[in-house]
């Protein structure tokens, strides 16, 4: 497998998966998309299992988004894994438990039940797969992100999803199980 080619392509793509995020916060601006976020066990917040990656509160919620998922998306992206693939099923999962199990009470939106699940994903499978640059990987993202993976799971925080981070590192973890045992 031409390893330089694939990577290549995966750079372009999230390019464009990240500027289709940022091309809805600007239409939010315009337009009241936010309205289309998860709501818990509600039939109007089914849509949101899929939309709430691409839906932020504000400038500053989209760039911390943002800088995980090109860090996160490029380091997934040398791997042996189908990308595209993973971040579907990611979102899918991550975002039916949160319909499933989060506050019924919010309407939940942003990018990190993707990023938690991501980093989470990465984590797992270079645990799983035990293979050196899985576990680099590993490393680097605890090292990166573990304080935030641990803190971002706990109802501290006003007007922060931690059932949405939680759910993320879930289908993150079920992701990379899934993936590392029935290859």
């Amino acid at each position: 497998m031409n390893y330089t080619h694939r990577i290549g392509e995966e750079i372009r793509t999230i390019a464009i998966f990240i500027a289709v995020i940022w091309g809805v916060f600007l239409l939010d601006r315009i337009l009241p998309l936010e309205t289309f976020g998860l709501i818990p066990r509600s039939e109007k917040g089914i849509i949101g299992i899929i939309a709430m990656t691409f839906l932020h509160a504000d400038l500053k919620h989209l760039i911390g988004n943002t800088i995980p998922l090109v860090v996160l998306l490029s380091l997934l992206a040398g791997s042996q894994a189908d990308s595209r693939k993973i971040v579907a099923f990611i979102i899918l999962l991550g975002g039916l438990l949160l319909w499933l199990f989060g506050r019924s009470n919010s309407i939940h939106i942003g990018a990190s039940l993707l990023v938690f699940g991501l980093a989470t994903f990465l984590v797992v499978s270079g645990l799983l797969e035990r293979r050196i640059i899985p576990l680099l990987i590993s490393i680097i993202v605890v090292i990166m992100y573990g304080s935030t993976l641990i803190g971002g799971i706990m109802p501290l925080q006003q007007g922060v999803s931690w059932e949405g981070h939680l759910m993320g590192g879930i289908a993150g973890a079920i992701t990379a199980w899934l993936l590392v045992k029935l290859r």
